[in-house]
């Protein structure tokens, strides 16, 4: 759920934002800042990291690690950001495996971002790299994704409900991401941006 300061009135998917790479790069240096070596990479993921697809005005950053330790807390408060305590943002199943995750909001009063660490090996953390590559090469997909997103948002403002709703169509969506990484031979680059 968000903190107070991040309430907004209903959820906004709006048109792909060019601006959005050069707000990542500036979030990623932050981070890089904030937590050092223990950021094996930092990637842009999410559909802000998608060109041409339509998204919620939200950064998505993950930052691979080694561990989930309880220093990567510490660092991230230092630096002012926030993170979110629900079950959900602490643990996922990405193909029927558990991830451990943590997920920070941003420093209060600054852009909306959610800040994701994930093990570097983590099916979670390729389930994230392959949602944005597959969407980045499949112009179908992503007019498609995009438009039912916004369809999504205006039916649906309410964010809780707006995520119930998309989080069995994004399954179905990484069904076809799945397809076309075994035709590809995709695999999760090292250094993915």
């Amino acid at each position: 759920m968000p903190f107070p300061d991040e309430l907004r009135s209903a959820v906004a998917v709006v048109d792909y934002n060019p601006d959005w790479p050069a707000e990542f790069t500036h979030l990623a240096g932050r981070l890089r800042a904030a937590v050092g070596d223990r950021a094996v990479f930092v990637d842009h993921v999410g559909s802000t990291s998608v060109p041409g697809l339509a998204a919620k005005d939200c950064i998505d950053a993950q930052i691979r690690v080694a561990e989930l330790s309880p220093e990567l807390v510490d660092l991230m408060e230092r630096a002012g950001f926030r993170c979110r305590p629900e079950e959900w943002n602490r643990v996922e199943i990405s193909n029927g495996h558990r991830c451990e995750k943590l997920v920070f909001a941003p420093p209060v009063g600054e852009r909306s971002t959610n800040v994701h660490f994930r093990l570097i090996d983590g099916p979670n953390t390729r389930y994230a790299l392959l949602f944005r590559d597959y969407l980045r090469a499949d112009d179908t997909a992503r007019r498609a994704w995009g438009a039912f997103k916004q369809r999504l948002a205006q039916s649906v403002p309410d964010l809780f409900d707006y995520g119930q709703i998309k989080a069995p169509a994004t399954e179905v969506l990484m069904m076809s991401a799945e397809r076309w990484a075994q035709v590809t031979g995709w695999s999760v680059s090292p250094a993915a941006r």
